[in-house]
Order: C-alpha cells, then sequence, then structure tokens
C-alpha cells in the first residue's frame, strides 16, 4: 500500500495504537542508522523535512533485499493491540494511518529506494533528497535488535 506522509521533523513513526514514542529509541547510532527503535515502536529518519511517500507491505517471511535501495536497516516492531499506526510527529489523530495485524513481534525492514518527488504537493525548498521508503513486515518470535545491511550515505548530505 502506497502512503504519502508528512515527515516532519525528518522523520515518522510505525507504532502500536496502545504505545507512544518517547524519544528513548534516539542512541548516538540512530541517526547513521537511520532508525530509532523503542519498546513501543520505531522513528524512521527521512532525508527530508517534507511530505515523502512509503509502502508497508506484510509479508510471511523475510523478503530479498531491494536492489535498488541505498541504505536498508531493520528492526523489532512489537504491535501487540494488533493496530499499527503510521504518522508524522506532529500529525493529529485524523491524520494517522492505521492498519490491522496479527498481534505479536514483527521485524521491520526500511529500504531508502532513490525517487521522485511525491505526487503530492512537497516544499520544494527544503533540501534532501526524495525516497521511498519501503517498509516491510514479517512475525518473528524472537527480538533482534536493529541491524544495518546496506549502510548508504548520510542523509545530512543534502
Amino acid at each position: 500500500m502506497l502512503l504519502v506522509v508528512h515527515a516532519d521533523q525528518r522523520q515518522f513513526s510505525l507504532r502500536d495504537s496502545a504505545s507512544h514514542l518517547t524519544g528513548s529509541g534516539w542512541t548516538p547510532d540512530a541517526l547513521d542508522h537511520r532508525i530509532a527503535s523503542e519498546p513501543g515502536g520505531i522513528a524512521i529518519v527521512t532525508a527530508r523535512s517534507d511530505v515523502v511517500e512509503s509502502s508497508v507491505t506484510l509479508e510471511p517471511s523475510p523478503p530479498a533485499v531491494i536492489p535498488e535501495a541505498e541504505h536498508v536497516v531493520e528492526a523489532d516492531l512489537p504491535v501487540p493491540s494488533g493496530r499499527l499506526v503510521i504518522s508524522g510527529p506532529s500529525d493529529y489523530p485524523s491524520q494517522e494511518k492505521f492498519f490491522s495485524v496479527v498481534a505479536g513481534l514483527y521485524r521491520a525492514r526500511v529500504s531508502f529506494v532513490p525517487a521522485g518527488p511525491p505526487s503530492v504537493t512537497w516544499n520544494e525548498h527544503e533540501f534532501g533528497e526524495h525516497y521511498r521508503y519501503v517498509v516491510e513486515l514479517w512475525p518473528v518470535t524472537d527480538p533482534s535488535g536493529v541491524s544495518v545491511l546496506r549502510q548508504g550515505a548520510s542523509v545530512w548530505d543534502g
């Protein structure tokens, strides 16, 4: 499913609907890894503080790594309520996107795929590259932490 998310503050999040992110996932490595992981969800670092394209798919098992992705990172995503929320940091509840999944622990792979500007209005004065943030989820039984499968250039080089 293709989504457009307002990634103000250069981030958007995926979290369980019963959780709220506290900012505790912003460790010294989080910016380099481009993901902040917390018990309640994950925040994805974006290359722009702007509207960005993303997609979320549920897979039965880990998919192949997308060849054209410049950066690929994985983290655990607990969804104990079975309701996943995708939103930007300043979104109102009416702007959040909700998805139903089987309650449990998921592995989230985020691939940064080079793209053109989104088809909706975007801020042409914002610096940074355009990416499609491809999020692939699959169920897991044991937590694994953050893993960088492919390290791209810094998103702050814009």
